[in-house]
């Protein structure tokens, strides 16, 4: 995970200090590129503990659709229940149904995009998800296998616009490739559940499409590290990485429809994951 400890003191070293909607200003970049080898071990960051469970609940929440709270806290994700039930924004939102509701966020976007009405016909919706995975299953790789969680019309429609708002998978042989573009990066606390997230989605697309796994590209645009969280990133760089640990799939799990309906993150393993302890970072909301 040399790449982010690399980001993170090129923060502390060159960032300006911004201020933002938190109330909590920031230190941070404008540009930034991360790629990450699959072939090499599982990205996670090894100089914190972090909650691997956790990021593959959020990530499996966005593959199912999720659009409340209360079903990430199902699979075992608490992450949401602040932007959906804290964010003052949101809150006086008219388009909010209620308590946990967080709209039309991230997975709704990539499997419930609702296609523009035509006339004489009502509108529909387009899988976006489903799409890519029909393609690329079938070796197809036209450099459109995109799905984007930004959707300007329905902004206004979510506890929170997409921070990670675009993928994109291509075929490289038997590989199977993956970019992702971040417009705000939170170093300290978001991006380390984000570059395991990716990584996972990659895994688990290469693994029910028959491909191997290549490389994670992750594009950075506002890359920032909070006030609150400058000295927990400080103790964090004093640490020495470790070995990357193995993802492994349950060997059952060999199609969309399989995610579709009864996976589970305990389905997923990251094997001789060795960490440092971890570090609190509190969300700015």
């Amino acid at each position: 995970m040399k790449q982010y400890l690399d980001l993170l003191q090129r923060e502390l070293d060159e960032g300006v200090w911004k201020e933002n909607r938190t109330g909590i200003r920031t230190k941070g970049i404008i540009g930034a590129h991360m790629q990450f080898d699959l072939q090499q071990g599982f990205p996670i960051v090894t100089t914190k503990k972090t909650a691997f469970y956790t990021a593959i609940a959020e990530m499996l929440g966005f593959w199912l659709g999720y659009s409340n709270a209360k079903q990430f806290r199902q699979l075992g994700c608490k992450v949401w229940d602040a932007n959906a039930n804290e964010n003052k924004q949101w809150l006086a939102n008219p388009n909010r149904k209620g308590t946990d509701d967080l709209g039309r966020i991230y997975g709704v976007q990539s499997r419930m995009w609702v296609e523009p009405p035509i006339e004489g016909a009502n509108s529909g919706w387009i899988d976006q998800l489903h799409k890519v995975y029909n393609h690329l299953k079938n070796g197809v790789d036209d450099r459109r296998e995109i799905v984007t969680h930004w959707n300007p019309g329905e902004l206004n429609q979510m506890a929170l616009p997409p921070c990670h708002l675009l993928y994109q998978f291509g075929i490289q042989g038997d590989e199977l490739h993956l970019s992702m573009y971040q417009r705000s990066c939170d170093m300290a606390l978001g991006v380390p559940f984000n570059i395991t997230g990716y990584a996972w989605l990659l895994s688990v697309m290469a693994h029910i499409t028959d491909l191997k796994v290549g490389t994670f590209n992750h594009f950075l645009h506002d890359v920032h590290i909070y006030e609150n969280h400058i000295e927990g990133v400080e103790e964090l760089l004093t640490r020495t990485p470790y070995k990357l640990p193995t993802l492994t799939i349950a060997a059952d799990i060999r199609s969309l429809e399989d995610m579709d309906t009864w996976v589970t993150p305990t389905d997923f393993r990251v094997r001789d994951y060795e960490h440092h302890p971890a570090i609190q970072f509190d969300m700015a909301v």
